[in-house]
Order: C-alpha cells, then sequence, then structure tokens
C-alpha cells in the first residue's frame, strides 16, 4: 500500500484531519522523566499509543532525536508504530535539501533506516534534490512551499520575475510539485495554518496534492480556517499539532492529556469539515 492510500484509509478509519507531531524534548518531560534524553522512546510510545486511533499521521521531527544522540530511540519508536498503529502512516520531518548521492543517502536513511512511509524535504536545490525520493515508489514527499514561520517571506513570497506570470516563490514551488516534479504521484506540500489565505492559494494551484499543514496549536494556527482553505474531495489535508498535545500534561497523566487534547483538536477539525 503507498502513502496516498494509506493516508486516505486512516483518514477514513479514525475519522480525522489531525497529524501528531513527535518532537520530544526531555526538559519538558512529566515527573519521573523530566531531563532524561533516555526517555525519549517511552514518551513518545505513550503518545502514540494514547492516539493511534484518533490520527491520521504521526510526524517525528529527527531532529529532536539526533540532538539526543537517540536515533537508535527512533528506530525502536518507528517499529513501534509499525507494530502497534500500522494502519497510520509515518512522515518523517527532515527538511533534507541535497543532489546527487548525498541525497540518496538521505533517501535511504528516511526509507530504509527508519522505514517512514514520506518524508519533508526542502525543494530549494531544485528537482535533482528530490528525485532519489521518487525512486522509492509508494513513498511520499511534501516539499516546503508556504511554511508557518514568519521568515518564510524573506523568500516565499518573493516575485520570480524571470517565470512566466512572475508567480510569488512559494506558487512557483506549488505548480511545480502539482505538475512536472510529480512524475509518480508521490509529491505533497507543506503550508503553514498560520497564513489560511496562502493555504487557499497552494490549494488553487495544486488542487489534488496532499497538503500538510503544521501551525495547529502552540503556533496559534486556526483549525477551522485551515480546514476550509485546504480540504477539497480530491485534494487531502494533514494538520499537524506537536507541542500542544505532547505537553499538555506534566504530570503522571501525560498520555492521557494528550489524548483529550488530540481528541478536542480532531473534534474542530471535524466540525469544520461539516
Amino acid at each position: 500500500m503507498n502513502f496516498t492510500d494509506m493516508l486516505r484509509d486512516a483518514t477514513a478509519q479514525n475519522n480525522s484531519l489531525l497529524c501528531v507531531g513527535l518532537d520530544p524534548e526531555p526538559t519538558r518531560f512529566p515527573a519521573g522523566m523530566q531531563g532524561d534524553p533516555r526517555k525519549i522512546y517511552d514518551f513518545c510510545a505513550a503518545i502514540v499509543d494514547a492516539t493511534a486511533d484518533l490520527v491520521c499521521a504521526f510526524k517525528p521531527q529527527i531532529a529532536y532525536f539526533a540532538a539526543h544522540g537517540a536515533e537508535d530511540q527512533l528506530e525502536r519508536l518507528m517499529q513501534h508504530m509499525r507494530a502497534n498503529a500500522p494502519q497510520v502512516p509515518v512522515i518523517l520531518d527532515a527538511k533534507r535539501g541535497d543532489i546527487g548521492s548525498t541525497a540518496e543517502q538521505y533517501a535511504k536513511e528516511a526509507f530504509e533506516r527508519y522505514g517512514a512511509d514520506a518524508v519533508t524535504l526542502s525543494p530549494f536545490m531544485g528537482f535533482d534534490s528530490i528525485e532519489p525520493y521518487l525512486a522509492y515508489h509508494g513513498k511520499g514527499a511534501f516539499l516546503l512551499c508556504r511554511t508557518s514561520n514568519p521568515g518564510g517571506d524573506d523568500l516565499q513570497t518573493q516575485r520570480l520575475a524571470s517565470v512566466e506570470g512572475q508567480p510569488l516563490l512559494y506558487e512557483h514551488v506549488a505548480r511545480l510539485a502539482q505538475g512536472p516534479w510529480n512524475k509518480n504521484g508521490q509529491l505533497g506540500l507543506v503550508v503553514g495554518a498560520t497564513y489560511p489565505q496562502e493555504i487557499e492559494r497552494v490549494r488553487a494551484i495544486a488542487p489534488t496534492l496532499p497538503l500538510l499543514i503544521p501551525g495547529v496549536g502552540a503556533q496559534g494556527g486556526d483549525a477551522a480556517a485551515t480546514v476550509r482553505a485546504g480540504l477539497r474531495n480530491d485534494g487531502p489535508i494533514i494538520v499537524n499539532s506537536s507541542r500542544a498535545i505532547l505537553y499538555a500534561s506534566k504530570g503522571e497523566d501525560f498520555a492521557a492529556a494528550a489524548r483529550a487534547e488530540a481528541t478536542r483538536t480532531r473534534g474542530v477539525l471535524e466540525a469544520a469539515r461539516g
């Protein structure tokens, strides 16, 4: 089963547009785990088990593991998700962007070492930085397009005078992903919930691509506006929330609190879907 099929089935089975981002910060762990990077797997696995029936995807952020030398714990977590939530696709949030043999190694890392179903990528270096990932048929690749951070304006909203119609950079990325770059139907786009008008613009340019939408929750994105702007019958969305769910409680009830917050967020998204 390819990534798109997994996403469609998980969305339907769990009646959910919600993705839980796994960004483990040991300093924010509950009592008994706090400050201990050796507990990263235990913390994340508990979150996965508490929310697996509420989400359409999980999104581990590789830097939060690598910074603590916890790549082995990420491998264990990926195996845990495969064993205990096999119906939920996993997006490795790596934001890689390199060319040639280096890109091939990054693709191998994402899809062979970690067994991810999809990965996030930076398209700044062009199609030859994306192509090695597309060699893994059935896997997904989400290109950074209109990101949720304010600094995205520095490049993403600049006009390309050398391209017909002088599109903004993020509009050009969306056109490439919907068109000539999407040779095997594997591409999606990352667009931030903090910019609902831009989500709507991206959706108009790329009507069928899956959109990975971070920024709901701690970053303040409007969940309902996000759904209205991005969701179409043939254009799926994956709305990510990380910190608001992971750190809903600092107590021993952290997993139950994460489930409660995930349930609440899923409800908001479903209400907006109508």
